[in-house]
Formats: structure tokens, sequence, C-alpha cells
């Protein structure tokens, strides 16, 4: 069943058209990945779907039980809100209905206003709170937040503290408790690492409804999509497949559409020959068949469609001006913390020129801080650094911090390079993709993506011949985050980057090392390697791991214990039903006496029927709560006890 679709729309800002003709459809438990350069329109088609902006021609058609759920690449606005408070935002409305309920309350037990109104409002508005589900708005954030590895505290702490996957995940929470079973997700992989990546991988792959997502980042579309979409040139094209899949479809569309131009041009010349010749012997026959071949032209001219040449693209290499000594990096026993906080200890690492290092493992680890400690930024509490001879040290920060806001981009370039012509500076600044006046344009006009493309070139030119490279491909599009892997291929120097670009370091890398909670662990090759290894040290520690001769005693005696407290949890779940269902009597009984007209011409038997019926609906609340909670625990303990 077709969730949405949309057909010929169209999108332009002023005469600077975005896209037109887009056509699809999404069906239910579609997973659909939206790829494009940057400034393609992704951002644009997504806001004219939700109705945050108009579209300019086109229609949308949106099924009855179609609930969309927006999430955008800047979420969580107030950061002094608590996670809680966030998610429950969602229930506004209902909380809204609360509040007045309680208004109402008050304003009848002191018999304020016109009381046959305010009763007559009580019972809608009731009626409307329960049917919508007010009664379990907080038990159901509460259970979303749980589900989604929130404990209380955290769940208490605000906005602000919590980490990008935390912020991912209460974003998730939210639209899934608006019902929604289509989600528009923008980027959600920015500012994530690894680990939380991998878990909106696993959560998005076990996801029933359909999903259309917009994301530079290649491993994580291939893990989760089974359709892909590209906007370019202004129009939308539709490919199955997930995004290895679309290259590869892509390029043979591209190939077919060449062979079938060139065959068809090369159709019109041979006929352009005949209609020569036949011109030439200028009998009657001749003219005749001369025409109808001029026919035939013009019919495949009309067909014939030039295939369009791809997007500017970056294309650039990273050269380097001095070969410099085998040995380019030791650090032994190198340690960082700032006060009580411990960032990192014992780290070792021996690169050697060539190699293409790179540092992975949760935000907060210490890997920019290691970073900034080998170029002096930072003072290390204990251990060494020691760079080889002849090793000149470029860096590339992913906060972009060491641009200057106030310069153009040709004077941030000409600045740093002072000797390079203004000719020399333009030049190589539209290998860049800076053209025309585009170079005059100050820095802090730029996009997250223009900057790195500054930043790209001033590390190319400074040919040093030791790169650091913080998440350099976090601001990217696809194109330029391969045009960039070109370069880093093509690199005769050495490499050490920090990344959670899983696509990247597969292509890359020789070698990975994980920063841990027990220290720094290495592998040689990708991510995949990486995994391999991981895995198998989890498995191996798992089997030697020591257990007493009486060990099996005591699993029995674990086992015994969980089923016990299995059967006592299920005897309190049944108590709470039935108390639940005691309790909803009593509510509906209340609510019949406040319908009386009887009981309504007594204005003190309504104060007192109201205050019972709040007291049993707060009991309602307190109740459901607490077998939410012990369902949860029910499952958890299912799933442990295998029963």
């Amino acid at each position: 069943m077709a969730l949405f679709s949309a057909s010929n729309l169209q999108k332009s800002f002023g005469t600077d058209v975005i896209f037109s003709g887009a056509s699809f459809e999404i069906q239910e438990g579609d997973h659909i990945g939206l790829v494009g350069v940057n400034g393609s329109g992704k951002t644009t088609l997504f806001r004219v779907l939700t109705g945050d902006l108009p579209s300019d021609g086109g229609e949308i058609y949106q099924a009855n039980s179609a609930v969309i759920g927006y999430m955008e690449q800047h979420v969580c606005r107030d950061l002094e809100k608590s996670a809680y408070s966030e998610v429950l935002s969602v229930f506004s409305p209902l909380l809204e209905m609360e509040r007045e309920l309680e208004e109402i309350n008050h304003r009848l037990q002191a018999k304020a206003g016109n009381l046959d109104e305010l009763i007559e409002r009580q019972a809608a508005l009731t009626e409307r709170f329960e049917r919508e589900g007010g009664l379990t708005c907080r038990a159901r954030a509460r259970s979303a937040l749980m589900g989604l590895g929130f404990d209380d505290t955290q769940m208490a702490q605000p906005i602000a503290v919590l980490s990008g996957g935390q912020k991912a995940k209460l974003q998730l929470a939210k639209m899934l408790l608006s019902g929604a079973n289509l989600l528009l997700l923008d980027e959600p992989t920015n500012h994530l690492d690894i680990e939380s990546v991998e878990w909106l991988e696993d959560f998005l792959r076990a996801y029933h409804g359909a999903f259309l997502v917009i994301s530079h980042d290649r491993y994580f579309l291939d893990r989760i999509t089974q359709r892909t979409f590209e906007m370019e040139h202004g129009r939308l094209t539709a490919y199955r497949g997930n995004y290895t899949a679309f290259l590869a479809q892509k390029e043979e569309n591209r190939l077919a559409m060449q062979r079938k131009y060139d065959n068809t041009k090369r159709e019109i010349t041979r006929l352009e020959g005949v209609v020569a010749q036949q011109r030439q012997w200028n009998r009657e026959k001749n003219i005749r068949t001369a025409e109808s071949k001029l026919k035939v032209i013009e019919r495949l001219e009309s067909t014939l469609e030039k295939p369009e040449n791809s997007p500017e693209s970056l294309r650039f290499t990273f050269p380097i001006h001095q070969r410099g000594g085998n040995d380019v990096l030791i650090t032994e026993d190198l340690a960082l913390s700032f006060g009580e906080n411990h960032l990192f200890s014992d780290v070792n690492l021996h690169v050697r020129r060539g190699e293409r290092v790179f540092l992975i493992g949760p935000n907060g680890c210490g890997k920019t801080s290691f970073l900034k400690t080998l170029l002096g930024q930072y003072k290390p509490d204990r251990g060494e650094i020691r760079f080889g001879a002849g090793i000149d040290v470029g860096y590339y920060d992913q906060i972009q911090a060491n641009l200057d806001l106030n310069k153009t981009v040709l004077d941030e370039i000409w600045d740093a390079y002072p000797r390079m012509t203004q000719t020399e500076v333009r030049n190589a600044l539209a290998v860049f993709l800076f053209f025309g006046d585009d170079v005059f344009k100050p820095v802090s006009a730029l996009s997250g993506g223009e900057r790195a493309r500054v930043l790209l070139l001033r590390l190319m030119l400074s040919q040093d011949n030791f790169l650091l490279l913080d998440e350099p491909t976090n601001h990217l599009d696809i194109s330029s985050c391969e045009a960039l892997e070109d370069a880093l291929q093509g690199y005769e120097g050495t490499l050490l980057i920090v990344s959670h670009d899983r696509y990247l370091i597969n292509k890359i890398a020789d070698k990975v090392y994980c920063f841990e909670e027990t220290g720094v662990s290495c592998t040689l090759g990708g991510y995949d390697a990486y995994l391999e290894a991981a895995h198998a040290k989890a498995q191996v520690q798992q089997a030697s791991s020591p257990q007493a001769p009486s060990a099996r005693a005591a699993e029995y005696r674990v086992r015994k214990e969980q089923q016990a407290a299995l059967r006592k949890d299920k005897a309190a779940l049944r108590r709470l039903e039935t108390e639940i269902a005691e309790t909803e009597e009593r509510i509906a009984a209340l609510e019949t006496q406040l319908g009386d007209p009887e009981t309504a011409a007594d204005y003190e038997a309504v104060a007192r029927i109201s205050s019972e019926l709040e007291e049993a609906r707060a009991q309602n609340e307190d109740l459901f709560s607490r077998w939410t909670e012990l369902s949860e625990r029910l499952e958890a303990q299912t799933g442990a006890t295998g029963e």
C-alpha cells in the first residue's frame, strides 16, 4: 500500500530552479536513501513534503494512515529541557487538556463561574482526554526512553549534556510516540560516533515502517536501504537497491545512454551522406529518397538526448615537499587528562612512512585531544612524543576553528601563501569549485562543506608529508568524499586520521587504533577487519574465562531464582490488571454520577465527586505506570530464562 506519493513536484527560489518533475511513491516498509551533491535540493524536498515550504507545482498524496515524522539536521533546540520533558512534549495537546481539566476542577470546587457550562466542558474534555491516551502519556514517554537505553538519571539531565547519539535517540522517541510510520531523516548520523551509528543502523533495519533518509554516509546507506533516490540536475531518479547497487545501475544507465546517443549520431551522419548523394544525382526518384531520409533524420534528432555531464566535482591531489624519514611518529606511554576527566593513557604508537593509520572510538574518548597533544596544543600528563627527521605536519580541524571568518575566501588562501600570484590563487580556488565572484565571499557566509573545501585547499598547498585529519568527511557530500578518498589514496606521505566514516576506513586504512576504556588496541586492515578482530577477541575472552568447579550448580541456582522471580512478577502483574479494571469501573461510575441531572444540580456533590474522580484517575495512571514497568521487566526476564 502506498503511504505517500508525489507527482511532478516543482520548487524554485526566484530564477533558481531547485527541482522539477519530481515524481515518486513510498510504500509501506520502504527503506529509501536520498543522495545528491550539496545544494541539489534534498533538504528543500523534505521541507516541501512536510508542508514547511509550498511547492510551485505538482501534487502530493498522503494516505490517511500515514503519519510523518521529520528528523532535521539540527535538533533539540531547547537545550535546558530535560530529556524526559523533551519527549513528553510530543503530548503537548494532551498536557494542555490536563491543565484545563485541573483548572476546571479548581473552579468547580471554588464554585466560580457558570457551573453548568464548566461541568459540560469537563465531561467533554475528559472523554476526549481519555480517548486520545492522556492517562498513559507519561508512562509511554518514560517507557520509550527506557527502551532506547535511558536510565532515570539520564532522563532528568538537560539535553545540553547529552551525547549526539542520545539526542538522536530523543528525536526517534518523539517520532515513534507521535505514531509516525513514515520517517524523514536528514543526515541522522552527523556528529554520531561509530557505536551510535551502528545502534541507529540496527534500529532502522528492524523498523517496520517506511523511511526516506538523506545521508552522505555510504556504509550506513548500504546497510539500511533497499531503494535509492538521486537528486541531480534538478531531477529525481529512482533506483533499486542500496548505495552500491545504485552506483552500478547509474553507471550502466550512463553507458547505455551514451551508446544510444553515439549510435543515433552515427546513423544521422550516415543518412546525411545518403541525402547529399541523392541530391547530387538530382533525379526525381533521388529527390523523393532524399526527402524521405530527411524526415527520418528529423525524427531521430527529435529523440536525440545527449547525456548530461556530472555536476562539478572536486579533483585534486596532495603533493609533498620532501619525503621524510622512515620513522614518522613514535609515542610512548602517552596520557592526558583534564582534572578528574582521564581521556587516555599508555598510548603507544609507531607510525612509519607511507602508512595510513586511523583512530576510532566513542565520542569523548580523547581522539581529537590526542591529535592536539601531538601538535603541542595540549601538554600530556606523561609520556613522550617523537617525530622523525624531515617530517612536516599538516592539520585538518573538524570544527574549522583556524579559519578567519572576517576574511574573504581569496584572502584566506592568499594570506596563508603570499608568494602566490592572484591568478595562481584563483586557479587553485577553481579546483575546489570557487569560481568568479565566489572568491570574494566572506568565510562567515560559507556553508560547512564550502569551509571544508577551503581547509582542504590550504592543506594541499602546504605540501606537508604527514597529515593529521580530524573527521575530514564530516561536512562533505558524497561526491566530495570520493574526491578526497582518491586524493588520499594517491598521497605519497603519511596519514593519521580520526574518523567515523567506515566507508573511508575500509577503502584506505592500513591500520586501525581503537581508543577503549582498557587502553588502545591495534588492528591491521580496514573497518571490517577491525570488526572481525573485535568479535574474535570477545569469543576468546568468553571461552577462556575461568569457571569454578561449582559453576554449573551456580548457574542452576541463578536460573531457579530467575524463574521464581518471573512467577512472582507474573502474579503481581495479574493483581495490577485486576486493580486497573476495578479503578476503571470506579472512574466510569463516577463519570455516570456526574452526568446525572440531579447530581449536576447539587454543587457540593459535584465538587465531591469531581475530587474523587481526580483521585481515581491519578491512581489509575500510577497503576498503569507500574504495570508498564513490570511488563517490560517481565519481557526481559522471559528472554533471559527462555520461558
